[in-house]
This record gives C-alpha cells, sequence and structure tokens, in this order.
C-alpha cells in the first residue's frame, strides 16, 4: 500500500496596488535608497491603503484567484487555515470569515500564529490532516497587513516590511510528491527581541500605551539577525543531511523573505546556486506569513513536477524551521 502524501496541487496571490518606494520613505525617516538596499535587498513594499480593509480582504483575493485559476469547487475544500500575524479582529477568528466569504461553506477553519513562520507551521498541519485520511482538501493562506502594527517614524521597522497574501491547496498525493519531510523549531529566548509590548493579557491597550506607541513592531535588529542567519542555514542544511540531499538534488530554495544577507547566507550553507534561490524581497519587503506562497506564486510558471523545493523561515518567538517538499504539477 503507498503511503498518502500531501503535495501543494495549486496557488494563488494577491498584493495592494500601492507601492511604497525607497525614494518615498527617504521623504518620511531618516534613510536612504542605498542604505536600504545594501542592508535588505528591499527596493520597494505594497501597502494596502482600501478604507476598512484588513488581512482577511488580502487572503480572500489570494483564495479567489487560486479558486480561478484551478476550477476546484470552494464547497469542497475540508479546512482553511489562515497563517497571520496580524488578525482582522481579536478573538473572532479571520480565517472563519474568509471561508465563508470564498464559499467554503463546508470547512472548519482557524487562524494559526507563529510570526513569520506561521505559512511553514500551516504546511506542516495541513499535511497532518492530509496524511490521516481525514481530509481531502486544505487551503492554507498566509496573509499580513504589516503597515497595521508598523510606525512609520521609526525607521528601523518601517523599511523592512510590507503587505501581502499567498495561498496553496494541499491534496493527497500517491506518487510519493508532496511534503516529504519537516524540522520546526521555536525557543521563547526570542520573545524579548521581535514583539509588540501592548494590546496582549500582559498590558491591555490604554490611552497610556496607544500614546507611548507601544502597539507597534519593536524589533533589536542585530539579535534576530543573528539568530534568523545560523538557525535558517543550520535547519536547512539539517533537512539536506536528512533526506541525502547535495546541492545538485535541489532545484529551488525557498526563503523567508526577510532580509537578503539572511537568504545569502542559507543559500551559501546549503550550497545552492543564486539562480535556484527564489527571491521577491526586493519588490514585496518581508510579507510575514506571506513570504512563502508570494514567492510560489511569482515562480509557480518555473516549477516541474518532480521538483525538490527545500522551505526555511525564521520568525519572531522565536521560531523557525525547513520542509523538503517534492513539487507535484506542471503549470499550464
Amino acid at each position: 500500500m503507498k503511503k498518502t502524501t500531501a503535495a501543494i496541487t495549486a496557488v494563488g496571490g494577491y498584493v495592494p496596488d500601492f507601492v511604497l518606494s525607497n525614494k518615498v520613505l527617504e521623504t518620511m525617516v531618516d534613510t536612504n535608497d542605498e542604505w536600504i538596499t545594501t542592508r535588505t535587498g528591499i527596493k520597494e513594499r505594497r501597502i494596502l491603503k482600501k478604507e476598512n480593509a484588513g488581512t482577511s480582504f488580502m487572503a480572500i483575493k489570494a483564495a479567489e484567484d487560486l479558486i480561478q485559476k484551478s476550477g476546484v469547487d470552494p464547497s469542497e475544500i475540508d479546512f482553511v487555515l489562515v497563517a497571520t500575524a496580524t488578525p482582522d479582529l481579536p478573538v473572532a477568528s479571520t480565517a472563519a470569515y474568509v471561508a465563508s466569504e470564498i464559499g467554503a461553506v463546508n470547512a472548519f477553519a482557524y487562524d494559526l500564529q507563529a510570526a513569520c513562520s506561521s505559512f511553514l507551521y500551516g504546511m506542516s498541519t495541513a499535511a497532518s490532516y492530509i496524511e490521516s485520511g481525514r481530509y481531502k482538501k486544505v487551503l492554507v493562506i498566509g496573509a499580513d497587513k504589516m503597515s497595521s502594527i508598523i510606525d512609520y517614524t521609526d525607521r528601523t521597522t518601517c523599511i523592512i516590511f510590507g503587505d501581502g497574501a499567498g495561498a496553496a491547496l494541499f491534496e493527497p498525493n500517491e506518487e510519493g510528491l508532496g511534503l516529504q519531510d519537516e524540522y520546526l523549531r521555536s525557543d521563547g529566548v526570542g520573545r524579548q527581541f521581535l514583539k509588540i509590548d501592548a494590546g496582549g493579557s500582559i498590558l491591555p491597550a490604554s490611552e497610556e500605551t496607544v500614546k507611548n506607541k507601544r502597539h507597534y513592531v519593536y524589533q533589536d535588529g542585530k539579535s534576530v539577525f543573528k539568530f534568523a542567519v545560523s538557525n535558517m542555514a543550520d535547519v536547512s542544511a539539517l533537512i539536506m543531511e536528512r533526506n541525502n540531499l547535495t546541492h545538485e538534488d535541489v532545484q529551488w530554495l525557498v526563503p523567508h523573505q526577510a532580509n537578503k544577507r539572511i537568504i545569502d547566507a542559507t543559500a551559501n550553507r546549503m550550497g545552492v546556486a543564486p539562480e535556484k534561490v527564489m527571491i521577491n524581497i526586493d519588490r514585496y519587503g518581508n510579507t510575514t506569513s506571506a513570504t512563502l506562497p508570494l514567492l510560489l506564486f511569482d515562480y509557480e510558471k518555473q516549477l516541474k513536477k518532480g521538483d525538490n523545493l527545500i522551505f526555511a523561515a525564521f520568525g519572531g518567538g522565536f521560531t523557525w524551521g525547513s520542509i523538503y517538499l517534492k513539487w507535484a504539477y506542471n503549470s499550464k
């Protein structure tokens, strides 16, 4: 009896129309295009400007793009997972709303929050449900409206983040394709280096927390960079070693788009050539939960059935990990 694996069978994506370039940021904070590009690799990022639109707006758009391209009947989707660090509302599930809006009327839904590793963790969750035999169609959406939690007077964070969403449909596969292996980690020591101080149960929102700008992302850039460089590279190399993969066996590295230098360090550790590394950080910045699915969205036409993909991510908390997946289809 062949083992059932969880394969990606369709992808979709969405980024807002408004482009926030480095040149525009030069007029907002004390920075310049050369400094940003050299240290991060980012040239521009997309910002959702639509009034009263949150993360769900982009998640729905990405899901609708997937549904339109693949022809899947949304009523046949069993489970909708929205990986996000910026839910529409506290308490109320963003995923439940997204599922209803896209017509996934027979699906259950929930949100998953592991910062920038959220989509990676979501892939693992989807695979577990599929491999168990309980569900046949699992939709994982990575979406974040980072502009809603960024202080655009703080030059250490406003240059990094953008808004966007990407979606992937997981289905059973009997050909040995799909998710092959994973190595996921976390360490609470990172809690102090990348966070939002207020708005949670420790420090609820108040006039004082708003006045002191404690509802925006705080990042200790040097500490996060140090942890991310070593850990993303380590787990990516480990997943290759565990599966007897050489750099020649890997067709694509799919890395979280936080910083070009982190991406380069991971690729170098793996021995993967630059042309095998998916990159869109220059156009979108760090879209947090959306980076990995947006890479699949952008590179879908270049992917071939049987390609070996290594996913790698690192996020606040700290959370990080790597997944080895075999691509399951040729694009039309």
